[in-house]
């Protein structure tokens, strides 16, 4: 079963400043900001929400398409995609533009600067969803703005059943834009802080949103995730990692988890377990695309996080 993921690819730049910011950061000058980080360490990953999603997706078997809007640059994720067995048939390439690129600069406290430029995601509604292709389900993630309106509705006229994953594109809609997501979308799948923003911008409570659409699943980060369904509420517990490298990427890891799932028809606590032990093996290592496990290995650490087989 094929799903078609709507969203970012981009470019991550990390760059880690071995100090403070707030030693360099004046309160009383802050009107008038004039600041330079020497930093030592410096990273480019691949990243984007679609691109993370189809990556993870495809680490666990499952089939997933990207569909995006990249620049002239894209070339070496190009190359990266391809190598990780993954369709670029829905991508669509824009020569006078750059792909999505973020810089995050973070400091010994984890706090972060940031500065996003899209692109060639500007551009995301120029792609439609297809409805004669061999497409099962969908995602809209966080992409252009007039994109994920237009993707919503055209799974929506397909019969596609999607997954709505609004993420830091939230803040964008109004509380009837996103009403008008929701009860267009399948699934929804928030963080605990977007959930508690979901419910303010359309008045609605957690239960009124799940009693739209078959499940909301909300991630809780450590505290692991919660998915309302048929009138319960599944609580997942957090697999517990290795160790902690990088965060970036977990929620994304943790809904390529979502997909397989329901690409698998499997019920939603084994579900949610599997997406949790996901986001936990992506948080052992830095970037959002840079870890690898077989089979045999996944489902061992399954077993140990919970003492269970995986189907």
């Amino acid at each position: 079963m094929t799903a078609l993921i709507c969203g970012s690819v981009a470019f991550d730049t990390v760059m880690m400043f071995p100090g403070r910011f707030r030693d360099h950061i004046l309160p009383d000058r802050i009107h008038m900001l004039n600041v330079a980080f020497l930093v030592p360490s410096l990273r480019r990953n691949f990243g984007g929400c679609a691109g993370n999603i189809a990556f993870n997706l495809r680490l666990l078997g499952g089939d997933g398409r990207i569909m995006a809007t990249v620049g002239h640059d894209f070339g070496p994720y190009e190359a990266w995609l391809r190598a990780s067995g993954i369709s670029l048939d829905h991508i669509k390439r824009l020569d006078h533009e750059y792909t999505a690129q973020a810089y995050i600069t973070t400091d010994l406290d984890d706090n972060q600067i940031t500065a996003f430029h899209p692109g060639a995601m500007n551009f995301a509604h120029l792609n439609r969803v297809p409805a004669n292709a061999d497409i099962r389900m969908g995602v809209v993630a966080p992409d252009g703005r007039d994109a994920m309106l237009q993707h919503a509705e055209q799974f929506a006229l397909a019969g596609i059943p999607f997954l709505f994953d609004p993420g830091q594109a939230l803040p964008m809609y109004d509380g009837d834009e996103l009403r008008q997501f929701i009860d267009a979308a399948t699934w929804v799948a928030v963080n605990d802080y977007e959930a508690s923003l979901l419910a303010e911008r359309t008045q609605l409570t957690l239960e009124g949103i799940a009693g739209r659409v078959e499940a909301l699943i909300v991630t809780r980060g450590a505290e692991g995730s919660r998915i309302y369904t048929g009138g319960l509420c599944h609580e997942i517990p957090a697999a517990k990692p290795a160790r902690i490298a990088d965060p970036t990427g977990c929620g994304d890891a943790y809904r390529a988890g979502l997909l397989y799932g329901l690409q698998r028809g499997l019920d939603w606590p084994t579900t949610g377990r599997i997406a949790s032990l996901l986001g936990a093996l992506k948080i052992e290592h830095h970037g959002s695309q840079n870890h690898r496990f077989s089979r045999d290995e996944f489902a061992q650490r399954y077993a140990q996080s919970f003492e269970g087989k995986l189907p």
